[in-house]
């Protein structure tokens, strides 16, 4: 029998009041919710959110959101002293929230589909953003399952990768119980982020075993699919001579394909001699792993024949759409992929976004001004800084190539406390007035 009217439409009610809390209480948004900002931002890294600090300054808190599905924040360059012991990951971590400038909109969703054509964003969760002006930051992907054998081969000991947080600590594990053998280091066969982090955690390995009276018993190896050491020449020949100095084997153009984990081996092919491969049985394996665009920017228009974020590398605005633009490690910018890249884009596209809301044209040009703090031992660094011209760009009146206890604690104590308090809230862009400082009078 059919219910009396009255009661199918209380039912009705009570069914769609449910639907509505349960929904509610798993995070969905219907997928015709819609949102709208003067400024939309997407990824809540580093460059998302001292981007997004930037933009509540020139837009208003209530026209700005970030588009960021993690509850926590990373300050990754830290992760090469976790994994040799010398920091915990504890340290490098804090809550989005807590980095998220306040006021602005924080979306904890993940960004889906991006439509420049209709000025949209989609996320995960069916939520359609449109936007005015939108900064892509959503970084890189880590593609650890392309070496065969990976990611589950980290579930056995001795192997570990200072490129996530669920495997840094596995990195300083395997140092730990090392006992005689073969230290392994790699560098892949793609673009990463921090080119200099896969031998830095080499020096470091080398430096604990000397401390530990191990390294008579070990062969320190780093294979890197690289035909260089490091891209800068003035830097890679003072590493150079810390490799022979120290006795580490450096083996060029070697690419990791496989882990066997079980058997404690690795595969390289040789990439000079296409089908050849070779296997080096390991105590220690440290992984870099493949790295690739991220997939959002990969799958929409905004992505380069590689999936990049195709920006024009002076103003960091879109080559194809004027109201985009991109920071940090999701772009195609022809320099090293670093926080300090991120720090000096950071003020050069605020300037380009200022210009254009005034219709005027950017004045301001990114010189490709990167920064890798090369970590040699526990107590010293060489800080390499350059430019797009691959020419040394330092802001020191010293020679930044000579190993410096100095550098060190620039690195490990200054940097984190100038990314949490200057970087994320945008007030640091970058060393560029302190070197012209510095540098006063000279040529």
């Amino acid at each position: 029998p059919k219910l009396p009217i009255h009661t199918r439409s209380s039912s009705r009610l009570l069914f769609a009041a449910k639907f509505l809390k349960q929904r509610e209480s798993t995070g969905f948004s219907p997928a015709f919710a819609k949102q709208h900002y003067k400024m939309l931002v997407l990824g809540g890294g580093s460059g998302g959110i001292a981007m997004s600090a930037r933009m509540k300054r020139m837009f208003g808190a209530e026209n700005v959101a970030v588009v960021e599905p993690s509850e926590m924040h990373y300050y990754q360059p830290i992760w090469t002293l976790v994994g040799a012991g010398a920091k915990t990951v504890a340290s490098s971590g804090r809550s989005t929230a807590s980095v998220m400038p306040s006021g602005v909109k924080w979306v904890k969703s993940k960004v889906q589909e991006i439509n420049p054509e209709k000025n949209t964003v989609r996320t995960d969760d069916g939520t359609e953003i449109s936007y005015e002006y939108l900064i892509v930051a959503l970084g890189l992907q880590l593609h650890y399952e392309k070496i065969k054998g990976l990611p589950e081969g980290f579930e056995h000991p001795n192997i570990g990768s200072n490129y996530s947080v669920q495997t840094v600590e596995k990195t300083w594990k395997a140092l730990q119980n090392f006992k005689e053998g073969n230290a392994v280091f790699t560098f892949p066969n793609t673009p990463v982020k921090c080119p200099g982090a896969p031998q830095k955690i080499m020096y470091l390995s080398d430096a604990y075993l000397r401390k530990t009276g191990k390294r008579s018993k070990a062969n320190l190896i780093y294979n890197t699919s690289l035909p260089v050491l490091f891209a800068i020449k003035k830097y890679a020949d003072a590493l150079w001579d810390v490799v022979k100095e120290r006795d580490l084997q450096v083996n060029l153009r070697q690419n990791l394909i496989e882990v066997r984990a079980d058997k404690r081996e690795a595969v390289f092919e040789n990439l000079d001699k296409p089908g050849e491969t070779k296997v080096i049985e390991y105590e220690m394996l440290h992984v870099t792993p493949p790295m690739g665009p991220n997939s959002a920017v990969k799958g929409s228009p905004l992505g380069d024949e590689a999936g990049w974020l195709d920006l024009d590398k002076e103003s960091l605005q879109h080559k194809r759409y004027p109201n985009v633009f991109g920071i940090g490690d999701c772009t195609n910018l022809p320099t090293p992929r670093t926080a300090a890249a991120v720090a000096a884009e950071s003020g050069i596209l605020n300037r380009t976004i200022s210009k254009i809301l005034k219709n005027e044209k950017p004045d301001k040009k990114y010189d490709g001004y990167t920064s890798c703090p090369l970590v040699t031992s526990y107590n010293t660094v060489i800080l390499a800084e350059f430019d797009y011209t691959g020419q040394p760009l330092e802001t020191f009146p010293i020679n930044q190539a000579k190993e410096r206890r100095i550098m060190y604690h620039m690195k490990a104590d200054f940097m984190p406390h100038l990314y949490w308090h200057g970087l994320l809230r945008g007030l640091w862009g970058g060393p560029e007035p302190y070197r012209k400082l510095l540098h006063l009078g000279m040529k």
